[in-house]
């Protein structure tokens, strides 16, 4: 392995001004060839569902209703007046509908529903693009707010858009806006803190330059990805960010300090950077492999947003490991010595630094340390019992400001069974409604005397004017299909203008052969976005499967943004358990190769175990005992285990390679004790900077569970960083002596090192 890194540090010194500028060359070519990472963001965690869930059942039971999404989106313009539409306004109406079906991809557009109050009507506009298709649906939600200058409304008349798919296409535009802004403010922490570090002008800007080449390309790549047909969460966009900058810094930091080490050790600038790379180029490379390794098991998952983080993800990280042994290398053999000015790195004796003196105590007293911390970690993962899932995802209200929040709320306004967030119950029966509505009727009754659900609204009260079944009849009699019928009633019909309204407005319940008929209501728990909607959808299930036996109907099911959750959560805690052991296990395997031994991976990796469940029961602490939320995003747990344990692994290695290559001319104890000086500031500067990204993303995500989940990493690096990679770690490594390295020859009584220093000593012994 050290020959394959001696070899490429000397084409990248040597070629140095080649690398530099193909990377730049990369970078130019992917940005004007493949898409942004932004343009393809789902922010609807429930359509990464399995179709085996309940809800997608619900939904694909709801198609002869709503429509497939897979291949069809439905969009809603909001045409509202302050007054009573007039015939001025209706004229205008129909210009708007004509030429919203002039669109591109849009395959009819109709009117469905006019308010109570006469004020409001709904246009429902059909598309011919998928609702996942963030690109095509971007380009027809702008295309039909384009044609509102076309319908020429007169005085007091507005058009907005409204429903899921705009509200989609308007959280998407904020989350690349909130991921500019996270980039942005994380690149800017970076800098100052590396500034602090450095003391120099130029090391920071060489540090974190080949994290932004890779963050810049990989974006690009992933969007390219994602055009063709990878789903790709707003919480994938956002950890690519982090990840890449703070993992592409530590990476730096992992180059760079041992650099430094090497020129003021007596090496050339250059000959500096090939030696530096030959001893951290196997720890770097390992490094991101356990990262990759974690990333890609998660293939495994069932929950689609966390199967989708892996390809993303693993991408990113792999392109930042070639930067990190390539372009940075480069750089710093370009700028030689001139990279830490105004420091002065010259030939000198190490200075003994605070994690020198720490560590010298440190192996000298190892049973204190390790269980004094054990003993802390315990009483701080105690508190994660108390941790429940709740906080969701992907928001599929619109951002407030946005032309589709506007219109989202004009109708919920104006049509009681219209929120911006509703929940769709659907029944199939084997009766048409217009045969006999009844059947329909025994269901409303059941679910409304249910106690589960308020607002609940269906083809017999459509428009907030309820329809006796015997009426509903005689209209339809009267009348036909009310989803074919025209917004002015025609002159020869009898009808109330009143129930004319309502009965057309039925139509957007109930399928085309009448089989099939949706209800849209809130729960009595809550809005569809909080932890008590979501721990009432056991019950609201119930009470539908009651309402479907007590009617006839032969089919029945929940969906909407707290049912589709639920399954989220249990997709997620199953995950949870099956992706954990293939996880640890693939980790595991590598850190027996890197480290030639089969010891020291199982304490590593109970090492991360224990920062885990600390980590989260801090989280636990802060945001529900203290802060009193009423839960923790159902992805914390989830991301906390893979970014510890892939994360925490990064440092395990720098740190035992350190030790490692230490022990091969040292006694055991002086090794620790001096790998964990050299590395020590390595260690605790790279977990302030990824901390430090998280923490970015805490503050500048958006709050709710992005908030949640920038903390709680931000908790774990911190823990794992300043305690168990630099203090227990080391402390066990202490107290296992050369067993730390069984079976390799490093843990044979008989073993000495290259210096000639016999190692017998490094059995296990009282520490004391």
């Amino acid at each position: 392995m050290n020959r394959i890194f001696e070899g490429l540090g000397r084409i990248v010194v040597r070629f140095r001004w080649v690398v530099v500028v193909l990377w730049i060359l990369v970078a130019v070519v992917s940005s004007k060839a493949l898409p942004s990472l932004g343009s393809e963001i789902n922010n609807n965690n429930t359509t990464f569902l399995p179709a085996s869930a309940p809800s997608q059942q619900a939904a694909n039971l709801l198609i002869p209703v709503e429509g497939n999404t897979s291949t069809d989106s439905q969009i809603i313009i909001a045409a509202s007046s302050r007054h009573a539409l007039t015939a001025t306004d209706e004229a205008s109406i129909e210009r708007e509908i004509r030429a919203a079906d002039a669109v591109t991809k849009v395959v009819g557009a109709k009117q469905v529903g006019t308010s109570a109050d006469g004020n409001v009507t709904e246009i429902l506009v059909e598309a011919n693009v998928s609702f996942n298709d963030q690109s095509g649906t971007k380009t027809v939600v702008d295309d039909l707010a384009a044609t509102f200058a076309q319908a020429r409304a007169p005085a007091g008349l507005e058009y907005h858009l409204a429903g899921a798919v705009a509200s989609e296409v308007a959280n998407s535009a904020q989350s690349n806006k909130t991921g500019n802004t996270v980039q942005l403010l994380s690149i800017v922490f970076i800098l100052l803190l590396l500034l602090l570090i450095f003391r120099s002008v130029l090391a920071p800007i060489i540090t974190l330059l080949p994290a932004v080449f890779a963050l810049v390309i990989s974006m690009r790549f992933i969007g390219g990805l994602g055009a063709h047909g990878l789903k790709i969460s707003e919480i994938t966009s956002l950890l690519l960010i982090i990840l890449l900058l703070g993992a592409g810094t530590d990476y730096g930091l992992f180059l760079i300090f041992r650099v430094r080490e090497e020129i003021r050790g007596g090496r050339s600038p250059h000959d500096a950077v090939e030696h530096s790379l030959v001893r951290v180029g196997e720890s770097i490379t390992a490094s991101a492999g356990t990262v990759i390794i974690a990333l890609l098991t998660l293939l495994f998952a069932t929950f689609g947003v966390y199967n989708s983080l892996g390809v993303p993800l693993a991408v990113g990280v792999g392109v930042i490991l070639i930067a990190g042994l390539t372009l940075l290398p480069a750089l710093l053999a370009i700028f030689g010595r001139a990279a830490f000015w105004p420091s002065k790195v010259v030939p000198s004796t190490p200075k003994t630094g605070w994690w020198g003196k720490i560590a010298v105590r440190l192996v000298r007293r190892p049973v204190v340390t390790l269980v004094i911390g054990l003993v802390v970690f315990a009483g701080l993962a105690t508190f994660a019992l108390g941790y429940h899932s709740g906080g969701f995802g992907g928001s599929t209200n619109a951002p407030g400001g946005s032309n589709a929040a506007e219109g989202n709320a004009i109708i919920a306004a104006h049509f009681p069974h219209s929120t911006s967030n509703p929940a769709d119950l659907g029944f199939r029966f084997t009766t048409p409604i217009w045969s006999d509505p009844n059947e329909v009727a025994l269901a409303q009754r059941s679910l409304e005397g249910s106690g589960q659900f308020t607002h609940l609204t269906g083809p017999l009260n459509a428009n907030g004017s309820t329809l006796s079944p015997s009426s509903y009849v005689a209209l339809y009699k009267e009348l036909g299909n009310p989803s074919r019928l025209p917004v002015i009633e025609s002159s020869s019909s009898s009808v109330p203008v009143a129930q004319y309204q309502a009965f057309r407005s039925s139509g957007q319940f109930v399928a085309a052969n009448g089989l099939t008929i949706a209800f849209q209501t809130s729960f009595s728990a809550g809005n569809q976005q909080s932890t008590a909607a979501l721990q009432a959808v056991p019950d609201v299930r119930a009470a539908v499967t009651t309402a479907a036996k007590s009617s006839g109907a032969v089919a029945s099911g929940v969906d909407g943004e707290a049912a589709g959750l639920y399954d989220v959560s249990g997709a997620s805690s199953h995950d949870l358990l099956h992706v954990f052991p293939i996880a640890i296990l693939a980790i595991g395997l590598l850190l027996a190769l890197v480290l030639r031994s089969l010891i020291a991976p199982l304490y590593l990796i109970v090492s991360v175990a224990l920062s885990y469940v600390a980590a989260l029961g801090v989280s636990t602490l802060l945001f529900i005992d203290i802060g009193g939320q009423g839960g923790l995003t159902f992805i914390l747990p989830f991301l906390m285990f893979i970014f510890l344990l892939a994360l925490g692994e990064d440092y395990n290695i720098l740190v035992m390679t350190r030790i490692r290559e230490e022990t091969q001319q040292l006694p055991l104890r002086e090794a620790v004790a001096r790998a964990v000086g050299l590395t020590g500031p390595t260690v605790t500067s790279a977990g302030l900077v990824l901390a430090g990204t998280f923490g970015v993303l805490a503050v500048a995500g958006g709050g709710g569970q992005i908030t949640d989940i920038g903390a709680g990493l931000a908790i774990g690096i911190l823990m794992d960083t300043f305690l168990v990679r630099t203090l227990l770690v080391p402390a066990t490594v202490v107290l296992l002596g050369r067993w730390n390295w069984w079976p390799s020859r490093m843990s044979r009584p008989t073993w000495t090192s290259t210096k000639g220093h016999d190692h017998k000593e490094n059995s296990p012994q009282s520490p004391e």
